[in-house]
């Protein structure tokens, strides 16, 4: 009696994983994930991200309505961090994985294995010579040896004659896994990097003073600061930078040239003895140490302001403005003021100043109006309003320190109590004896640092992915065959036969001059073609 298959459910989960897995570990699922990853990351690069600019994300929410708080709920204000990118990530990663293992295993079966058989007829092969040479078989076979050295080869008797199979290109197959090895590298790389490396900006006066320094000793030292996953900010690379000058070149019809920063810089066992290196840092010329890197993204001008209060307090401050035009470097700006001496926070309240308005490095008037004409700090002026009331830094909520807050302005708690176009030196008098002079101006520098602990790996993978590549490209899978057959009895087959055979495993064009090349050499004494 015999029993017959039974399609039990424990069958069926056992099939269905095993389908799922072979369709998972495919090359064509792999490319497809590939393909999906980068579609994924098409939202990061077009949609506002919380990591980066989380007053963005709310102001695009709340501009596009329903449409917004979809996209918000689906993840796509943070791409990176989302489950249906890491699930892409994952599944991309465990797909390549199970691509390559399976074509490492062949490759090293492949390696091992001898060359192939000689096939019965040579000539039905793409490339094939066949001649009569005034040589002896062994003559032939040492020759062959000789000049596919290099080749896997392995003779073989057959009957009376003999033949040798011969191989090479397996490089190919070595280039491919490599480049797809150096691929899933780069992928854990940069995944690395998110969880355990970090970005973030900051804006440092030039010219010496507090403003011009800045040290790595926090998130709270910096403008706006991106951690990776796995980064809470508290063990950052320690290191300090002094910006001693700046100073940009322009072409005569106001174009740039080139920017230029110098800096000191201590880090490491020079920062506990207080010793100090010199660095020029340049947009394309970024300062590496201790593992991060410092680059120069943008630079501005700081007006200064002296504030002289009725009691005879002076307060002097230099705050960046950001331009509003990048050719003219026209900006604009608010320097914020608390008044001295004043302990009750309502009456702080009342009497806080700010002057905002425009500054221009090379000033030009259109009557009243303030222009300017060039980048260059040639004429500047400054166009301002002074603005006194509460400027809602105790309200806690967040403050750009390129403007004041509007909603103070329109509940009349801030109010315009003077408005004057000032070059250097000059000054407006307020209502209570208060005086505003623009007192000159400071540059600033725009100063990203990067921290990445998979770079030089990423590099590395980089470079072996293109070595991959060009080893699949450039070199070809070829075999060649070469059968030796003795003189035979009768008088007119008195010379060996020599019949030569060759077949390329992929693209054929270039191989048709090597086999000429190797068959020529071969078959060149006394042959008579057939």
């Amino acid at each position: 009696m015999t029993t017959g298959y039974v399609n039990t459910p424990a069958r069926r989960a056992l099939a269905f994983a095993r389908n799922t897995w072979r369709g998972l570990t495919s090359m064509r699922t792999a490319l497809i994930l590939l393909f999906l990853l980068a579609l994924a990351a098409l939202p990061g690069a077009m949609l506002p991200q919380y990591s980066l600019n989380t007053p963005k994300v709310e102001q695009y929410i709340a501009e596009h309505g329903w449409w917004g708080e979809l996209l918000d709920a689906l993840g796509f204000f943070e791409v990176y961090s989302s489950v249906w990118f890491s699930a892409i990530y994952l599944l991309l990663m465990v797909s390549i994985i199970g691509c390559l293992l399976p074509r490492c295993l062949e490759y090293l079966r492949a390696l091992r294995a001898e060359p192939v058989l000689t096939p019965r007829n040579l000539s039905r092969l793409p490339h094939f010579r066949e001649a009569h040479v005034d040589a002896t078989p062994d003559e032939v076979l040492d020759r062959a040896k000789q000049r596919l050295r290099g080749w896997r080869m392995t003779e073989r008797t057959e009957g009376a004659g003999a033949s040798i199979s011969a191989e090479r290109g397996y490089v190919r197959e070595a280039g491919n896994l490599v480049f797809h090895f150096a691929l899933l590298g780069l992928i854990v790389c940069v995944a690395l990097g998110k969880l355990f490396g970090y970005e973030g900006q900051v804006i440092v006066h030039a010219g010496g003073g507090p403003d011009s320094e800045f040290c790595n000793s926090g998130i709270y030292a910096y403008d706006s600061f991106e951690p990776g996953l796995q980064v809470d900010g508290t063990e950052l690379t320690p290191f300090c930078i002094r910006v001693t000058d700046y100073q940009p070149e322009f072409l005569p019809n106001g174009q740039p040239a080139s920017f230029r920063a110098e800096l000191e810089y201590s880090a490491g066992e020079d920062l506990a003895a207080d010793r100090w290196k010199s660095h020029q840092l340049e947009v394309n010329n970024p300062l590496r140490t201790e593992g991060d890197r410092v680059y120069l993204l943008g630079h501005g001008f700081a007006p200064e302001f002296t504030v002289t209060f009725p009691d005879g307090t002076k307060r002097v401050q230099a705050t960046q403005w950001r331009p509003a035009d990048q050719t003219t470097f026209l900006s604009d700006g608010a320097t914020k003021f608390d008044p001295p001496g004043v302990t009750d926070p309502r009456e702080r309240r009342k009497q806080q100043l700010a002057v905002t308005g425009l500054f221009a490095p090379t000033a030009a008037f259109h009557g009243k109006v303030l222009t300017s004409a060039g980048p260059q700090l040639k004429d500047p002026a400054v166009a301002v309003d002074v603005l006194r009331g509460d400027l809602g830094l105790e309200s806690g909520r967040s403050q750009s320190i390129f403007s004041v807050d509007q909603e103070m302005i329109e509940q009349k708690r801030l109010k315009r109590v003077a408005r004057e176009n000032l070059r250097p030196g000059e000054s407006v008098v307020l209502d209570d004896g208060t005086k505003v002079e623009f007192s000159g101006v400071k540059r600033w520098v725009s100063l990203q640092v990067s921290h990445d602990p998979a770079q030089e790996a990423v590099l590395g993978f980089a470079v072996a992915m293109m070595v991959g590549l060009l080893l699949s490209l450039l070199i070809k899978r070829r075999r060649i065959w070469i059968r030796v057959t003795p003189p035979g009895d009768s008088t007119t087959e008195r010379r060996t036969v020599v019949q030569v055979g060759g077949l390329a495993r992929t693209d054929q064009a270039g191989y048709g001059e090597e086999f000429t090349a190797i068959a020529d050499e071969l078959l060149r004494a006394k042959e008579q073609a057939r």
